[in-house]
């Protein structure tokens, strides 16, 4: 409204050696993360290129719900979305999560709006807590019998799971230069506390 920023840039030949040329698909489906990850950011993608100019808007109010619920699209959902957020210390986590007919686990990751696509502390401790969420209701509703000597195993807890993992930290450790799995030891506890308090209190 009458100030901002723009910026510019080219992409430089000495990287973009192969090609130099951008694909709108894999742009949008950037952009469409990023609005899901940040509830209530409109984010506006234009594409010049050519005689006919492609646009996509991209806002979500429903944040990370809207995602799971994205991700869920054309799959027998069992139950309304589960959605928590918690701030704890320094770290801010939100999380959703759904079970659908499937089999297959479809789990996304992200830590300051980077998609750790190969998980990390986070994604363990929200794992650990699930199995030991179910576990406990199971048996306090004897749904599992303890002299059965039965118990619901991780594998089990994630059949049919989709879930979206978003966590905002002022320090993050990520192991590789890619940023693609998150290292920092605290974060685990800390996701496994909040996860379980909350699973505990939908379960009730």
């Amino acid at each position: 409204k009458g100030t901002g920023t723009t910026v510019t840039f080219k992409p430089d030949r000495t990287i973009f050696q192969e090609t130099n040329v951008f694909s709108y698909d894999i742009l949008a489906k950037r952009m469409r993360e990023l609005a899901f990850l940040n509830s209530g950011l409109t984010i506006t993608l234009t594409d010049k290129r050519g005689d006919k100019e492609k646009t996509n808007t991209f806002h979500f109010k429903g944040g990370i719900k809207s995602f799971v619920e994205y991700l869920n699209t054309n799959k027998e959902s069992l139950h309304k979305i589960v959605y928590f957020e918690k701030q704890k210390d320094d770290l801010g986590i939100e999380i959703a999560l759904q079970y659908n007919g499937g089999y297959a686990e479809n789990v996304f990751t992200f830590a300051n709006n980077i998609n750790t696509i190969e998980g990390g502390t986070h994604l363990s401790g929200f794992r650990s807590a699930l199995t030991r969420a179910i576990n406990n209701h199971a048996k306090a509703k004897n749904i599992v019998k303890e002299k059965d000597e039965v118990s619901i195993t991780g594998d089990d807890t994630r059949e049919g799971l989709t879930a979206v993992i978003s966590i905002k930290i002022p320090n993050p450790q990520f192991e590789g230069q890619t940023k693609t799995k998150l290292g920092n030891s605290e974060v685990e506890g800390l996701v496994a506390s909040a996860t379980l308090e909350a699973l505990n209190t939908f379960f009730e």
